[in-house]
Formats: C-alpha cells, sequence, structure tokens
C-alpha cells in the first residue's frame, strides 16, 4: 500500500514583523540555540531545563533512566512537589497577583490571588488527609469547570494523592469505569453545574455509578455550585464546606519521587476500554512549564484563557499546572461560546483583557457561522497571541481566526500534541513563520519523524505515520494497571524504539509538518490513501459550508469512498436546490484537491454531532454512512438529535 498522500496544496506564509519579533522573550537567535543543544545532548538539554525551571527537595543526579525501555523515566533520583512548585514559590513575589479569574456562566466573576489560592489549596489538602487520603491513594474529580476543580487537583498534588479527573459531560456508566479501574477511594463532585443557561446534575451521576459498584470508594465531597438540593448519603457524603471548616490554611507540601504519578486521565480505546494515561510529576511539569513560556511567551503582564475543561489533558497542562507553575494570571470560563449569545468569547477577553488565547478549531468553525461582524463589537486590542489544540485547523478557519479575531497582527501558535504526550511537540514558537494549517516545526528536544507502514524512516516530502524517536519528559509512563496494552499501544514496532503517535502527517520542503489526521481516518480509495482533514479542509474553504467531517464507506469498486457530512452557513435547501449544492460541492472538491477526493455522498445537518467537550464523533458519522443503525453510546453528545439530521441523504 503507497504513503499517505498529502493533496491540498496551501502556499501563503505568514512573517511577524521584526516589531512584534522584538516583543518575544524567545529570539530566532536563541531557539537556534536550543534546537542545536538539543539536538547536542538530547538528555543534558532537558536535565538542565529541569534543574533551571522546577525548584526541587532533592536535586535529581540522573536524566533519563532507559532501563527499562520503553518505560522511560526522567530524573529519577530527585523529589519535588508540583503543588509548591505552582504556588508557593510565587508567594515571595506574587503573592498578591491575580492567580485565577474565574467566570461563571451566569457572569458572575472572582479572582482568587496566589496567596488566597495557596490558602484554599492548603486548607482543601488538609480536608482530604482528614477524610484518610493519603499519598499514592487515587481521587475521582467530576466537577465542572470552577476554580474548585484546579484547588481539588492542586490538594491532591500537595499531599501526594493521585487524582484522575473526569470530563463532567461523561455518563454515570463511563463515570464508574474510571473510578473501578483506577480504584479510586474518594470521589470529589458539585451538587450540579452551569453551562449554556441550564442546570446539569452531577451528584447524581455519583450516585447512579456508586450505587453498582465501586466498592473501594470510601468518601463523596460534594461542592455547592447550584441551589439544587441532592441526597446525602450518611456516613459517604460530605459537604465541601463543611468538611474543611476549621482547617489550617497551611499545608506542608509532601516532596515526592519526581516519577510518582501525579494524575492518571483516561482516554478512549480501540477495545472499548478506557486506557488510564499515567503521568509522572517531575517529567510532566517540566514540559507543561516550558510549553507555557516558549509557545505562549507568557510574562506578568498577560492574562491567559485556555478554554478547554480540566476534563481534558488540555485543562490539566495549561490550566491547571502550567499557567500556574510560570505564575501567570489565567482565566477560566464555566459556561459555553454562544450563550447567551454567540459574542460570549469575545466579550469574555474584553472584559477581563485576555492578552493570549488558546480553543479548539471546532469552536472557531462554530463562531464563523456568525460571522465577522460579530466580534468586530468586542475590544480586542489587548490580544497578541492566539492558539489551536485538540485537531488540525483547516486553513480557511485559520485564516478567520487570523484576520478577524487577531486582526491581522496575532501570530497563531497551532499546536499538535495529545494526553499521551503531556504537552506541546510540534508547534511554532511566536517568533516562527507561519502556514495556515501547518502546526510547524517539532519543539526543541522533540525529534518527530515521518515512518512508512514498515517502520522506515521517510526523510522527502512525503506522509506517513508520526512517531517520535527520542523519549522526552512529559511523555505517557504507562498504562495504568496494563503495561503490555501500553507497550503495544505506543510502541508496536519490534525492536525499533519510535513512539507510534496514530496520527498521519507530511513534511514539506521546509521541515514543516502537517497533520492529516488519525491513522484510523485514513482513506483507501482506489488505492490511494488520503487524509479526511484536507477533504475537509477543502470543504469548509467554499462560501456556504461552516463545517465539515469526512469518513470512508465501503465501496464495491474503490475500496473506500469519501462520505462528507456537512454544516452550512446558509438554510439546508430542499429538493432540486439541495441536489444542485451536493453537486456543487463535489465539484468544488475537485478543483480544490482532483476527482480522487470527490464526496459520494454529502449529507446536511445543522451541527455535526459532538461531545460536551467539541469533539466530534467520528464512530457515529462512519455508522451513519454504512446506514447502520446507532447502538453505541451517545450518552456523552451534546445533541443527540443531530444523528436524525444526517440519516436522511
Amino acid at each position: 500500500m503507497s504513503n499517505i498522500e498529502s493533496i491540498l496544496t496551501e502556499n501563503r506564509v505568514f512573517t511577524p514583523s521584526d516589531a512584534i519579533k522584538q516583543s518575544f522573550a524567545i529570539s530566532e537567535q536563541k531557539l537556534a540555540e536550543m534546537r542545536a543543544k538539543a539536538a547536542a545532548d538530547h538528555v543534558a538539554f532537558w536535565s538542565d531545563l529541569a534543574r533551571e525551571k522546577l525548584s526541587w527537595s532533592k536535586p535529581f543526579t540522573i536524566g533519563l533512566d532507559d532501563s527499562k525501555a520503553p518505560h522511560y523515566q526522567w530524573f529519577t533520583d530527585g523529589e519535588l512537589n508540583v503543588s509548591y512548585n505552582c504556588i508557593d514559590r510565587h508567594l515571595k513575589n506574587k503573592s498578591d497577583k491575580t492567580a485565577i479569574i474565574f467566570e461563571g456562566d451566569r457572569g458572575d466573576v472572582e479572582k482568587y490571588t496566589y496567596k488566597e489560592l495557596h490558602d484554599q489549596v492548603c486548607r482543601f489538602a488538609n480536608t482530604l488527609t482528614a477524610q484518610g487520603i493519603k499519598q499514592g491513594d487515587r481521587v475521582v474529580i467530576y466537577m465542572p469547570m470552577i476554580p474548585q476543580a484546579v484547588i481539588a487537583m492542586q490538594a491532591c498534588a500537595r499531599i501526594g494523592a493521585i487524582h484522575s479527573v473526569v470530563f463532567g459531560g461523561f455518563s454515570a456508566e463511563a463515570l464508574r469505569d474510571r473510578i473501578e479501574d483506577a480504584g479510586a477511594k474518594m470521589v470529589i463532585t458539585t451538587n450540579g453545574s452551569r453551562r449554556g443557561g441550564k442546570t446539569i446534575p452531577l451528584k447524581t451521576a455519583v450516585d447512579a455509578a456508586l450505587d453498582k459498584g465501586c466498592d473501594t470508594v470510601k468518601k463523596v465531597i460534594v461542592y455547592r455550585r447550584t441551589d439544587d438540593v441532592v441526597p446525602m448519603h450518611s456516613g459517604r457524603d460530605l459537604d465541601w464546606l463543611e468538611a474543611e471548616a476549621g482547617m489550617s490554611n497551611y499545608h506542608d507540601p509532601v516532596a515526592v519521587n519526581a516519577e510518582h504519578p501525579l494524575f492518571l486521565l483516561y482516554t478512549s480505546g480501540s477495545t472499548g476500554k478506557p486506557k488510564g494515561v499515567q503521568h509522572s510529576s517531575g517529567g510532566y511539569l517540566l514540559n507543561a512549564h516550558l510549553t507555557n513560556e516558549w509557545m505562549f511567551d507568557l510574562n506578568d503582564q498577560d492574562v491567559f484563557w485556555c478554554t478547554a475543561d480540566v476534563g481534558w489533558i488540555t485543562g490539566h497542562s495549561y490550566v491547571a499546572y502550567g499557567p500556574l507553575s510560570v505564575g501567570a494570571t489565567m482565566v477560566m470560563f464555566e459556561g459555553v461560546p454562544t450563550y447567551p449569545n454567540a459574542g460570549r468569547f469575545w466579550q469574555v477577553c474584553q472584559d477581563h483583557g485576555v492578552t493570549v488565547f488558546y480553543t479548539a478549531p471546532t469552536a472557531i468553525r462554530a463562531l464563523m457561522k456568525f460571522g465577522a461582524e460579530l466580534p468586530k463589537q468586542y475590544d480586542l486590542e489587548k490580544l497578541r497571541l492566539l492558539g489551536t489544540v485538540g485537531e488540525p485547523i483547516n486553513p480557511e478557519a485559520w485564516m478567520w481566526y487570523y484576520q478577524v479575531i487577531g486582526q491581522s497582527r496575532c501570530p497563531i501558535i497551532d499546536t499538535w500534541w495529545q494526553t499521551e504526550t503531556g504537552a506541546h511537540m510540534i508547534a511554532p514558537f511566536p517568533v516562527t513563520a507561519l502556514k495556515p494549517g501547518s502546526c510547524t516545526q517539532p519543539l526543541p528536544g522533540i525529534d518527530a519523524v515521518i515512518l512508512d507502514e514498515e517502520g522506515n524512516e521517510l526523510h522527502g516530502n512525503e506522509g506517513g505515520l508520526l512517531a517520535i524517536k527520542k523519549p522526552w519528559p512529559s511523555m505517557i509512563r504507562t498504562i495504568w494497571g496494563d503495561p503490555e496494552r501500553y507497550q503495544k499501544t505506543y510502541f508496536p514496532l519490534a525492536g525499533k524504539p519510535y513512539y507510534v503517535v496514530g496520527d498521519s502527517a507530511h513534511r514539506d520542503a521546509d521541515g514543516y509538518f502537517w497533520i492529516l489526521g488519525r491513522v484510523d481516518d485514513v482513506l483507501n480509495v482506489s488505492g490511494h490513501r488520503l487524509g479526511t482533514m484536507e477533504i475537509e479542509s477543502a470543504l469548509v474553504a467554499h462560501a456556504k459550508v461552516a463545517e465539515a467531517a469526512v469518513v470512508g464507506k465501503p465501496h464495491d469498486v474503490k475500496g473506500e469512498a469519501v462520505a462528507a457530512f456537512v454544516v452550512l452557513n446558509v438554510d439546508i435547501p430542499d429538493g432540486e436546490a439541495r441536489d444542485a449544492l451536493v453537486q456543487e460541492l463535489r465539484n468544488w472538491v475537485s478543483q480544490q484537491i482532483g476527482p480522487i477526493a470527490k464526496p459520494d455522498d454529502i449529507r446536511f445537518g445543522t451541527n455535526l454531532p459532538k461531545t460536551r467537550s467539541g469533539k466530534i464523533m467520528r464512530r457515529l458519522l462512519r455508522s451513519l454512512a454504512k446506514g447502520e443503525v446507532i447502538t453505541q453510546d451517545t450518552s456523552t453528545l451534546e445533541d443527540p438529535s443531530i444523528l436524525e439530521q444526517f440519516q436522511q441523504k
């Protein structure tokens, strides 16, 4: 089978002006020096940064321990505390600096200085220890996007407990699976959450999960976010404020080994059983810290807003840990981008003086539908950097983001990374020349390569499997309780050290990487292996298309045919007008890419089937394309009725 083909041509390049470049902490010369140092001595590069950027209670002497490869370990004889690194070490000079600006769904605002955050984290750490939680115990956190979620995470880190945050949109069944796999002793939750003007019950889901198992759970702590009254189980359930009443606002942070697990974060697996991705303390924090400095250039004047939920890895590295580690001010937002209107994101940016804004392409595409005039109603002059995360951004959305939101002056930090990598892997520095849709080049110390199907490196302008050749500090340590699955999943090439990421990509003549999509999203059309992202990008470039998702469907002649699910920025036409638009879009894709990429099947809906975090559920689209009855769990869908729209051709 041939290598994956890149079929989308994008030649535009956007280079920051010299004046803008001079405003960033890392210059092109400094970046070149960093790359050279990393290339000369990979382990020394990371070790020197770990000593410089982190506070150690016991300094390390071992950089990389690869004796049990591919279970790599870093800084193995060192000790530190992650919460101390995120909070305590800033108290001398930044005690009164705002650490968190929180805006609730209804517009209510709370602010926490580093001193206030320290006191809250210490009180809750004392609460956890009073309830019998100790170093190494697992604690599941099932909360909305409120400061108490970060406080709970930091409190676990402070005492050496291992937290596992479960996204508040997951069902009771999904929550139960994660509690049982982790063997959690405690669940921390809220009575409910506010989202898009609605109240969403969370405690009831916890009760449903615990009623059918989860025997390891001894205590449930409930923070009252809403006015809803929920049942409290005597002897098991505790009110957050009542439990921490009288607790001291100081807790001595527990020094743990650098390899001590900081958290487990569950991600979907091909077998249906969630994978508990295990991250370390020292190595994870190093890359989270560095990428907030490197990619976002965060300084004391910045207000940083990452819109991700703490239930995902982005909310760990770019909300709960990384920004605090560098001593930044960050925004937390409880609501959704379209409530009470589609200007909510831009209003939050305006009201809180956001300077660095980091969000997902799916949110950008959704907001594009409302046009360019809406963002112009808000003062976005303080923005200086924009970022994207979660999936490749198509060039059309990139241009809208750059021109409309960034007013053609803010570099876009398009980041490729994964739950398993812990932090950014391929992304531009603010001084980097940008190409719409490309995540540009690997970070210093990250050795990214393209492989063919036999595991051989491709060095030309070719597409194939994206892989990382050398270990890095924040990489996944193992799958919780299943080291064999870890090795089979991430290091499948016998005798070769490559971490195979599951994404396809190609590298252009300038050494820039273009992510083509997940390997299982690669289509084999008449012997051509095509990445779905490029076909989606071509569709979205059409004036009438706001968003698109492409999957494969079986075809007797081609092997696979292209099926496209399209959201329009105009009304969905009927009858002959619908047929005409389908043909227009097929011809458009043919013109943009070539006849091989023309969709055989185009369907229209008012939105794509997404989880509450904005992730498109492509497995459901594959079933729809095949004409199958949907039997999979759809409990995490934001709007299950969308599936009915796409069942109609």
